[in-house]
Parts: structure tokens; C-alpha cells; sequence
């Protein structure tokens, strides 16, 4: 397996305040055990638009590697602090994801026109952003400039979708501050901006999801409807938010290195030396990870219904590939 680590961004193209050094990055997990060119999965993790929780990562990966496609994680820009609004940063750094992964096609063995995303929570709605919002996002850097960033299909876990009355307040406010404005959050209301070169949307939620709720996903759907996008929706009965594989391996925290981590650890540190302001208990519970600690006090409980959620992506992808709705 080739494990390599990406920075998405050369020095002078990032200036996010609040980064402290780090550098959104794509963590791979290729297969070199024969020259065949596969499918790529871009695995993005939620956080609420705060961190990028390791728990929807390398797990993820791994997983979807298993099944014969080449893996990226994304770490891309987020703000715990929640005082420097985020913006289009975090779309920019998945789109130059897309265009790297593109660019590296034939180094990585990866088939260009067959690349999915794939994301969690506020992971979900920034894959959704990007595969409603793709052609929004250009490139400055002539290497990329002519490269697509279109997803080829996008498959969203739990999503956020909506700034509306079932969205979640703190991910709108880490990208857009508290006085965010009516064409901001219309912008990130993606039900709102499904056209019909929108990719396939795989999309699953538990119908108990109290922190998003599962209504998010029925507008993402009922606006793919409309437009005619190709879209398979799998609601299950019970379940909390958060459930990524759903799994033994999972519940038991076996969901790999903490790389995702980095940016919310510099400013954990700054938080540390005075530089900036967290509250005490978000700098203990960091603090508590950083040092070998776990996710919480209660130990979460695998699922099996929801576990069955990546062979039924995996099947659909693969049906997209065999009718050619996804180009070969």
C-alpha cells in the first residue's frame, strides 16, 4: 500500500489565520500490489466545520480500499476557536483535492473519470457543496486550471444540508459567523442548487438522528428528484449521529491514526500559551485525545443494520460504473 501525505496548498497559496502552520492535506492508501488502474474514493470526515474527527477517517479508508478502490482523507480547514468564519476555504481545499487526485492519475493508478466523495456530517455537506457548487471554484494555479473538479458521484453519511430550521447553528457559524447573511445562507442550503449536472448522490441517515436530522436528507433527495439526478436514499430505524462504519471495529475505537487532528491541536496549543481563546473543557477533551485518551465516556454500540451501509455504496458504484452512468 502506498501511504503517502498530500499538501494540498504550496507556501503563499494558504493564509488562513487560524491554521498556526498546518496544511490541509490528503492522506492516501493506494494499492501497489499490481499495475491496475481503479476507482477513487475522496473520504471526507465530519466535526462540525471544528475539526475533522479521526473517527470517519483512516476506518473509512481502509474500508472502501478493502473493496478495491484507491483512498484519500481529506484534513482540510476548519476553526475550533469559531471566530474566524471559514468562508469557501474548506470547499477550496476539497476542489484542489479533486484536481490534485486528477492530476495524479496515472502516478496514483487511479481511473479520472470514476472519482466518488465521500462524506460524514459537515463532511457530507461539504461533498454536497462541491457537487452542487463545483463550477464555482476555479483554480489559480495553471497546473489545475483546466482540470475538473466535478465529482464523479458523491455518497453523504448523516449530511447536513440545509441553513433552514432542521440545519445545525454551529457549522453555520464556523463558516459564516454569527451575522451570516440571507445569500450566504442560502448558498449553503445545497437543496437549493441541485441542477442537472449535479453527480449521483448516494445518501444515508438513521431516522433518530437528533444532532442532524434526517429531514436534511429528504430535501437533498426531493431536489435530486426534481432535477433528475441519479440518487439511491437508505433511511435506517434507530441510531445515534455520528455512527461512521457502525461496526465492532469502530465501537471498540479501532479507527486508526489521529492524523485529521492536526489543525485542532496547533490551535489547543495556542489555546495553551494564551495566544487564543478555547474553553477550558474543549482544551481538556483535545488534550485527553492528543494523549491516548478516547471519544467520550460512554462507549458507543456497534449497529448492524447501519454496518451494511458501505456494501450497498460499494454495489451502487459499481452499478454506476457498469451502466456507464459513470463513464468507464
Amino acid at each position: 500500500m502506498i501511504q503517502d501525505a498530500l499538501l494540498l496548498w504550496q507556501s503563499g497559496e494558504y493564509t488562513y489565520p487560524m491554521a498556526f502552520g498546518f496544511v490541509p492535506n490528503l492522506h492516501t492508501y493506494v494499492h501497489d500490489e499490481d499495475e491496475r488502474y481503479r476507482p477513487a474514493i475522496v473520504i471526507v470526515p465530519g466535526g462540525a466545520y471544528s475539526s475533522v474527527s479521526p473517527t470517519e477517517g483512516e476506518i473509512v479508508a481502509l474500508e472502501f480500499y478493502h473493496k478495491g478502490y484507491n483512498a484519500f482523507v481529506l484534513s482540510y480547514t476548519t476553526d475550533l476557536t469559531l471566530s474566524a468564519p471559514l468562508k469557501t476555504q474548506p470547499l477550496r481545499d476539497l476542489s484542489r483535492a479533486i484536481r490534485m487526485i486528477r492530476k495524479e492519475a496515472d502516478r496514483y493508478h487511479i481511473i479520472s473519470d470514476q472519482i466518488a466523495v465521500c462524506g460524514f456530517s459537515a463532511g457530507g455537506h461539504l461533498c454536497g457543496s462541491l457537487a452542487v457548487h463545483y463550477e464555482d471554484v476555479r483554480d489559480a494555479d495553471a497546473r489545475y486550471t483546466a482540470i475538473s473538479n466535478r465529482p464523479d458521484a458523491a455518497i453523504l453519511c448523516y449530511p447536513l444540508i440545509t441553513s433552514g430550521d432542521k440545519g445545525h447553528n454551529m457549522c453555520i457559524v464556523a463558516l459564516f459567523g454569527k451575522d451570516a447573511s440571507d445569500d450566504e445562507l442560502e448558498y449553503i442550503s445545497l437543496e437549493k442548487h441541485v441542477k442537472e449536472t449535479t453527480p449521483p448522490i448516494f445518501i444515508w441517515h438513521t431516522a433518530t438522528d437528533q444532532m442532524v436530522p434526517v429531514e436534511n436528507s429528504f430535501l437533498f433527495t426531493e431536489a435530486c428528484k426534481a432535477k433528475g439526478i441519479p440518487y439511491e436514499q437508505h433511511i435506517f430505524s434507530s441510531g445515534p449521529h455520528g455512527l461512521s462504519l457502525a461496526n465492532e471495529q469502530w465501537a471498540c475505537g479501532r479507527f486508526g491514526i489521529h492524523y485529521t487532528l492536526e489543525q485542532a491541536l496547533r490551535i489547543v496549543d495556542r489555546a495553551k500559551a494564551g495566544a487564543v481563546h478555547l474553553p477550558p473543557e474543549i482544551i481538556g477533551y483535545f488534550t485527553n485525545l492528543e494523549n491516548g485518551g478516547g471519544f467520550g465516556d460512554a462507549k458507543p454500540e456497534p449497529n448492524q443494520s447501519v454496518s451494511v451501509w458501505p456494501v450497498l455504496a460499494d454495489l451502487w458504484l459499481k452499478r454506476l460504473i457498469e451502466t456507464q452512468v459513470i463513464s468507464r
